[in-house]
């Protein structure tokens, strides 16, 4: 079953252009008011947004579209995705909803939703929500409609969970960071947290108009991270992206690190406190973490080496919630930055992963790159391809063939991962080698099919 509306992180595209039209976003959350509905007779839902000027005019859509099937709203404003999450949690509400696009540029939006528990709901729910936005809408009689307000001190208490993720016996007090915060959700946040920790804190992309959300700064644009630690002679920089669900890290020397890495390095932490019985106990105390299909080949080895499996989710970080859940796991993530460890937050975030990673450089007394000294990452190269309209890549015969010849070429030391975008319309060709140059001419020779 093809859902319509939802892709791996729910609805997003071009505002002005269906589905992200205040139209269909209003008639969107009458559907999900509906839906909630089934089971509560008065649902109460968080809404929260990102700095993008779209956001205001489709907050106003949603409120309207859950007042008019009789559901409370509570208005969040500015706050990270996984604030709401957190908060969605702890105020026992039935539903968040996050206003934003995450790491795209500020012509873009997009609406997506968390349980009451504060995890990305399944393809079950969407499924129902979009067959309700199929069915005539049902207004609410005036004396049901629901109310809306405004929760006034909603960073201030993210603020407080974020600092509580960090142990109380530790402090980054002489610890110098960049915080880049993307022009985005997190700009008030993330600063905030750093420095009530004792860190002296230099700010970049923080200062959202509206139109700059993710402009050459970000997750999405870590050079400018970069040259900010070195400028700054700070010894980390952290960089979010537009909805602070996403995370990358710089160290003293400039060096880059990414969500593989900073996973292992996650992993690695906890095993650590087993002290010299780490190998006996890494069964106990991380059995195994899920990536996803683009998790680098070298993290899957280091992690092998240390007894802890490594199992590969879809690409998306709600498939790797998923998959976690099913096993009873606690550590998963992406390349990306996504990161999930869930004894501290039930949802990828980048506040709560940089305090992870730092806490385990403070408490170890090393840097990021002495703590990552046994994992060199393969090179891998991804190369998007724009899909044309109506290509159906999946059944080429000579995509196909050149996908196979490169297999055999690799052999053990390499893979190819052929997929689509959940949420534009492109495909992604990635190939992982031990030699880059190999990695690169293979995926352009495939690459250069599929845009034949």
């Amino acid at each position: 079953m093809t859902r319509k509306y939802f892709g791996t992180d729910g609805i997003r595209g071009t505002v002005g252009q269906a589905p992200i039209t205040p139209d269909f976003v209003m008639r969107l959350a009458h559907a999900v008011g509906r839906v909630l509905k089934r089971t509560e007779s008065r649902p109460t839902v968080l809404i929260g947004k990102d700095t993008r000027i779209s956001g205001y005019m489709l907050e106003s859509a949603l409120e309207s579209g859950f007042n008019s099937a009789g559901v409370d709203v509570v208005l969040l404003g500015p706050l990270p995705t996984p604030g709401v999450a957190y908060l969605t949690r702890t105020l026992r509400a039935s539903l968040g909803v996050v206003i934003s696009a995450s790491h795209n540029p500020f012509p873009d939006n997009g609406i997506k939703f968390f349980s009451a528990k504060g995890a990305k709901l399944s393809d079950e729910w969407e499924f129902a929500v979009e067959a309700a936005l199929e069915q005539p809408a049902v207004w609410a009689e005036s004396a049901d409609l629901g109310r809306s307000r405004r929760l006034d001190d909603a960073s201030g208490r993210y603020i407080e969970f974020c600092k509580s993720t960090f142990s109380n016996d530790l402090t980054l007090k002489g610890v110098k960071i960049v915080v880049d915060g993307a022009h985005g959700a997190a700009y008030q946040v993330a600063p905030k947290v750093f420095h009530e920790l004792g860190a002296e804190v230099i700010s970049i992309g923080c200062a959202p108009d509206g139109l700059n959300i993710n402009h050459e700064v970000g997750a999405t644009h870590p050079q400018t991270l970069v040259a900010a630690v070195k400028a700054h002679g700070a010894h980390y920089g952290v960089a979010l992206d537009g909805d602070a669900d996403r995370l990358q890290l710089v160290d003293a020397d400039g060096r880059l690190f990414n969500g593989d890495e900073i996973l292992y390095l996650m992993v690695k932490e906890r095993l650590s406190r087993g002290g010299a019985a780490e190998s006996k106990r890494a069964g106990e105390t991380v059995p195994g973490v899920v990536g996803t299909l683009m998790t680098n080949m070298a993290v899957e080895i280091a992690l092998k080496a240390r007894a802890v499996e490594l199992v590969r989710a879809k690409v998306g970080d709600r498939y790797v919630l998923e998959e976690l859940e099913k096993r009873g796991w606690l550590l998963g993530g992406e390349g990306s930055g996504h990161l999930l460890a869930l004894d501290k937050q039930t949802t990828g975030d980048g506040i709560v992963s940089a305090l992870l990673v730092l806490q385990a450089c403070m408490r170890s007394r090393k840097t990021l790159a002495e703590l990552l000294a046994d994992v060199t990452l393969f090179p891998q190269i991804l190369i998007n391809v724009r899909l044309k309209p109506g290509q159906d890549w999946q059944t080429n015969p000579h995509l196909a063939a050149a996908t196979r010849a490169v297999e055999t070429e690799l052999g053990d030391h390499g893979r190819v991962l052929i997929r689509a975008s959940g949420t534009e319309p492109l495909v992604r060709v990635m190939v992982e080698a031990r030699d880059e140059a190999q990695a690169k001419a293979c995926a352009q020779r495939i690459a250069d099919i599929l845009a034949a």
